[in-house]
């Protein structure tokens, strides 16, 4: 029985000031619980995935229905085009004005999504790094493609020692980020992390839960929605993207399953291989979930997906 279907006894319990957090790995539940409870409460559910962010990617990243989408208010869901870096702190703008509107309205704001950095700059705050003109990460990007990760590392730990050795030598996305912060501000990414931005939910403003399925069951669901994924126009939705032809570094192009489906779209590798490396990288990163969330966000309760239900109607838990 999905969670969904289970019955939430809610409605007396939540506060609309209180936002609710459903976090937890990729395939455990967390959009339809979301929806249950807001159909409950009449909530609004507010998206915390950053793949689901994207709009052309709506099959790939189990994007709710538009069928769901059109039972209640699903906000920040399929919002930006894939040519655009959207960072934590893009989204967290736009999650404050969605915050202000609904609690102008006095309904129940309901994240829900599985990016840990999306909760903890919720909950914790974020730097205030300014954005990035596209003139510099345009930049360094190149550099990244002409000269190599390496060279860029030995760069920024010339240049910013503390962060190049926080960041592991091949991380291509976060080196070239350190580069960009540096360029267009001229100070480190250290010292913008001093000067942080205050979080949307304070402590005692939210309750929150990670779902935490079976691993052995969780990893069986990915495998099957990846193949339901293919069967609904993931292929296609993907070949759309690649005939776009914009920078594989984009966060949109390394959603999961994306670059192995590319490269079977290529001629490279067959479907079969493609899906498979695309069910690993799901379960991956998965796994890396669990313990992000259990390591970075220990204000979370870690709750099965069977006693979700018990856990939103309990009054006492937060």
């Amino acid at each position: 029985m999905s969670v969904a279907t289970r019955d939430i006894r809610v409605a007396s319990h939540v506060e609309n000031d209180k936002a609710v957090l459903i976090a937890g790995p990729t395939a455990s539940g967390k959009s339809a619980l979301a929806l249950e409870l807001a159909q409950r409460t009449g909530g609004v559910v507010i998206n915390a995935d950053s793949m689901q962010v994207y709009r052309d990617l709506r099959v790939l990243t189990a994007r709710p229905a538009l069928e769901e989408e059109a039972r209640v208010p699903h906000r920040l869901y399929g919002h930006v085009d894939a040519a655009v870096n959207f960072s934590a702190g893009s989204w967290v703008a736009d999650a404050a004005k969605v915050l202000a509107e609904v609690r102008a309205r006095n309904r129940l704001p309901i994240f829900a999504g599985g990016s840990g950095l999306y909760f903890k700059a919720l909950t914790r705050g974020l730097s205030a790094v300014p954005p990035i003109p596209t003139e510099i990460r345009e930049s360094v990007r190149a550099r990244l493609e002409r000269d190599g990760v390496e060279a860029l590392h030995a760069e920024l730990a010339r240049r910013d020692p503390v962060t190049a050795e926080r960041l592991k030598p091949r991380d291509r996305s976060r080196i070239a980020r350190a580069l960009e912060v540096i360029e267009a501000t001229s100070r480190s990414l250290t010292d913008w992390h001093r000067d942080g931005l205050p979080p949307l939910l304070p402590p005692d403003t939210f309750r929150a839960l990670f779902l935490a399925p079976d691993r052995d069951q969780l990893y069986a669901r990915i495998d099957a929605r990846f193949d339901a994924m293919l069967a609904a126009g993931a292929l296609d939705e993907v070949a759309a993207l690649a005939s776009r032809k914009l920078d594989s570094q984009l966060p949109a192009m390394k959603a999961h399953g994306v670059p192995a489906l590319i490269r079977h779209l290529h001629g490279e590798i067959g479907l079969d291989e493609a899906a498979e490396i695309g069910r690993a990288d799901t379960r991956h990163y998965a796994k890396r979930q669990f313990t992000w969330f259990r390591h970075q966000l220990p204000e979370f309760e870690w709750v099965k997906p069977e006693a979700a239900g018990e856990w939103l109607s309990t009054p006492t838990s937060s």
